[in-house]
């Protein structure tokens, strides 16, 4: 089995360092700088444990791979680049060869699985930076996160077995789930503050702004019929496998993904399928969802011009809603 890791960021960079120092085959597909750094020098790879330099094969595009049929394509991109990710697989001549969507949301895997009938689900727990071209960070050690695995839309099949078994021989702890959906939909109600983050700081999880988009997204799904695996589980499964710890001489993450997006100036942000799927199944099913709707407004128009992460305010936010 070789492992095609499409998209090499944060979460991709540190899947695909840590499987390439496991032994498992495996290629990154990087763009631009990134990718022309990594293939130059190497991946920097950055954690508690210390700093090293990895040697990861390095495509820019997955049509230069030659694909064979026992190939794994693990999507690392986000939401918004997946399709362009689809259509290229499909003519590299991908066909049965399975994806596995290592990515934060709900509609990756349902978008693949209307191109190729082998689709796969990741629950991602892994707390790692992207912020210059050819390094990448995590700050969880020995376990470099989590990584639960299953079959789309449920079930196991021996696949998910063997995914989990070499995600676990690479430091990464890994179940496999016939309810993966499930565990993703809880996490897609964490992601929620990605965008409050985003756009005004931390200091707006934990107050009231940060409890409305919780309370929608909760009353969103109840409304949907959706199945969410409770916040106790999803506290024991993390157990303390998760804790934030000192990388070199920095003590704690900056921030979050969509919070990079903003930072490194990408033009985009995967806020619409976060933020952006709870006012969608509000919109189906008629529950308001005013907070995430102003914050998926402003975060995706933060991306379009630029705008710093967190320059503007709890207030702005509420101004926001107040004008809607």
């Amino acid at each position: 089995m070789r492992i095609i890791v499409v998209g090499a960021g944060a979460v991709g960079g540190v899947v695909a360092a840590n499987l390439a120092l496991a032994g498992t085959p495996v290629v990154a597909v990087a763009r631009g700088e990134h990718a022309r750094v990594m293939r130059e020098s190497g991946l920097r790879y950055e954690s508690p444990s210390g700093t090293r330099t990895v040697d990861v094969p390095v495509a820019t595009s997955i049509r230069e791979i030659d694909v064979t049929d026992d190939d794994v394509f693990v999507l690392g991109v986000k939401s918004q680049d997946t399709i362009g990710v689809l259509n290229d697989l499909r003519a590299s001549g991908a066909a049965d060869q399975p994806v596995v969507c290592m990515q934060n949301g709900v509609e990756n895997e349902r978008q693949a699985l209307r191109l190729f009938p082998n689709v796969y689900g990741i629950c991602v727990m892994l707390p790692a930076d992207h912020l210059a071209p050819g390094v990448v960070r995590v700050w969880t050690a020995p376990s470099s996160g989590l990584l639960d695995v299953g079959r789309y839309p449920h079930g196991l099949d021996e696949l998910s077995a063997q995914l989990a078994a070499t995600l676990e021989a690479a430091t990464f702890g890994s179940i496999p789930r016939d309810d993966i959906m499930s565990w993703k939909y809880r996490k897609l109600l964490m992601n929620l503050n990605n965008a409050v983050e985003a756009v005004c700081g931390r200091e707006g999880i934990v107050g009231r702004l940060g409890q409305m988009v919780q309370a929608e997204g909760e009353a969103v799904l109840a409304a949907a019929g959706i199945t969410v695996v409770s916040a106790e589980d999803d506290l024991t499964r993390r157990g303390d496998a998760l804790e934030i710890q000192p990388v070199g001489d920095d003590l704690r993450r900056a921030g979050g993904s969509s919070w990079q997006s903003l930072r490194r100036g990408t033009g985009t942000i995967e806020t619409d399928y976060l933020t952006g799927e709870i006012v969608l199944l509000g919109r189906l099913h008629a529950i308001p969802t005013p907070a995430n709707s102003a914050l998926q407004v402003l975060a995706s128009h933060m991306a379009r011009t630029g705008e710093p992460p967190a320059s503007r305010t709890v207030d702005d936010v509420f101004s926001s809603i107040d004008a809607t």
